[in-house]
């Protein structure tokens, strides 16, 4: 008996409609936490790789800039050493400043997590049309 007061009545629609929409969120909120725990993944891969990268080549160019300091201390006549140095001091101040002013542009184009972001506002466009 408890079976046709289920199978029946006014609000078997109703409900059937909540529970297909309650379906359709929860598959939606499934996907685009799966989305996300990949995304994490991928940019986690590609910062240790980056941050590996970046640490050998600072590693290389200050072994570099040692051995070049080394060679033009020894190659230039001792009473022009301090005019070479300080020259060669302000070139490597002026290419700092625009790798760090390059790095800084860099880091503000983040692409962090951008096809979550893109459905999420898809979503939010489509939950917007519906009402």
């Amino acid at each position: 008996m408890p079976d046709n007061l289920h199978s029946q009545g006014p609000a078997k629609g109703a409900l059937s409609i909540i529970q297909r929409i309650f379906t359709l969120l929860l598959g939606m909120v499934e996907t685009r936490l799966e989305l996300i725990s990949v995304e994490l993944e991928e940019e986690k891969a590609n910062l240790i790789q980056l941050l590996i990268m970046a640490g050998l080549t600072l590693l290389f160019a200050g072994f570099f800039l040692m051995g070049l300091f080394i060679l033009i201390c020894f190659a230039i006549d001792p009473a022009y050493r301090t005019i070479a140095l300080s020259v060669l001091t302000g070139i490597l101040l002026v290419l700092t400043v625009i790798g760090g002013i390059w790095t800084i542009s860099k880091a503000r184009q983040s692409t962090f997590l951008k096809e979550t972001r893109s459905q999420l506002k898809l979503d939010h466009s489509l939950l917007q049309d519906d009402k």
